[in-house]
């Protein structure tokens, strides 16, 4: 009699499959017998799931998903059944309890756990449930492999990072950036945009700054409103599928003056060679210096207050880090960002930040698209 496709050939098609299968090998090598996941950021990319209550109890074991069991609540049955088809359910309110009292019954003696995600009050309660069970910390074994960005992961950024360049566009273009403008509004208006494109909402707080407002890296919209000859700062992103995206571009109302132009050049040379210095096997230090160098020979150093960048993904700050600090490697399939900013207190910014993809090869990928050059509203 001829069957439909197995329970793991049908998982396979899925990209959460194949990430817990690497996940697998990494829990082995830990010595683990199997992996309680409770951080959601974790479960949503191991499994699909959104919900709010959520974890997954991964087996290390050589047979697949076999012995992995993904638990919820009585909630998101229907929602699990959907986003979660390969993975037998259990339904009970205390989802990571219930999950940690099936471990010895499917052969795991040495349990990993999430110590940066639980609190000393869970760890208590997982130990109780888990009768017989060695609780082993075990942080950041999802997070190595959420820094590798598979071709499903690209794909959601590039519509994330496509969208908010429309977004923009279409803002500039309907004349939504003008004098008389509060900050707060154009926020609003730019945020409404991305979510009638399709976002699911922003990435984050938007950030739009102007005048002397645009010399604070992370200013929180007021009702300031736009003058004529202002810089406007705007960092913001679309949260599409889950995935985020991050752009910064700093515009001028009107003609740019001097000092404007040449604060934006500056930034602008800095920020084109930080990107040409994305490569795989570049320490991530060094692409911050290879940024941070134009600016510090031209005497601003000081005025340039942050690190390089981060990665993005499903969170908008994830590793790596791009600092003076960082002991990062770039690697083939990271997605980061790359912003530079110069702010001149009491006068103005700029930042200017792309969203990128390590190559394998060549020059790295830029997500986003909107112009880098100037923009003056005039």
């Amino acid at each position: 009699m001829t069957g439909g496709p197995s329970t793991s050939t049908r998982s396979l098609a899925r990209p959460q499959a194949a990430r817990r299968e690497a996940l697998r090998a990494r829990v082995r090598e830990a010595g683990l017998d199997g992996l309680l996941v409770t951080d959601l950021v974790n479960v949503r990319y191991l499994t699909g799931f959104t919900g709010s209550n959520g974890a997954l109890l991964l087996a290390a074991t050589d047979d697949g998903d076999e012995g992995s069991r993904f638990g919820t609540d009585g909630r998101y049955t229907t929602q699990a059944a959907a986003e979660v088809p390969d993975l037998p359910p259990l339904i009970e309110r205390s989802t990571a309890l219930a999950l940690a009292s099936r471990a010895p019954a499917l052969g795991i003696r040495r349990l990993g756990f999430e110590s940066d995600a639980v609190t000393v009050d869970v760890h208590a309660a997982l130990a109780a449930a888990a009768e017989g069970v060695t609780l082993v910390r075990a942080p950041g074994l999802v997070a190595q492999l959420r820094v590798i960005k598979d071709d499903v992961e690209v794909e959601a950024l590039r519509r994330a990072c496509t969208l908010a360049d429309t977004a923009l566009t279409d803002l500039i273009d309907a004349g939504g950036v003008r004098a008389g403008r509060t900050e707060r509004e154009i926020a609003l208006d730019l945020e409404f945009r991305m979510r009638a494109l399709g976002a699911d909402g922003p990435s984050f707080d938007s950030i739009v700054a102007a005048g002397p407002n645009s010399a604070i890296p992370h200013h929180s919209p007021t009702d300031a409103a736009l003058r004529p000859g202002d810089l406007l700062k705007l960092d913001f992103g679309a949260l599409v599928g889950g995935y985020h995206s991050d752009m910064t571009r700093t515009l001028v109302l009107g003609r740019a003056a001097d000092w404007q132009r040449e604060l934006y050049d500056l930034v602008l040379g800095a920020q084109v060679a930080g990107c040409a210095a994305v490569e795989a096997g570049v320490p991530a230090a060094e692409v911050d210096a290879a940024s941070r160098e134009p600016i510090t020979a031209a005497g601003r150093g000081p005025e340039f207050l942050h690190g390089l960048g981060h990665g993005v993904g499903l969170q908008i700050h994830e590793a790596p880090a791009l600092s003076a600090a960082s002991k990062d490697v770039l690697e083939p399939g990271m997605v980061i960002t790359v912003e530079p900013g110069v702010y001149l207190a009491r006068r103005g910014g700029v930042r200017i930040e792309d969203t990128l993809v390590v190559p394998g090869s060549g020059p790295a990928q830029s997500l986003t698209g909107f112009t880098r050059d100037l923009v003056e509203i005039v």
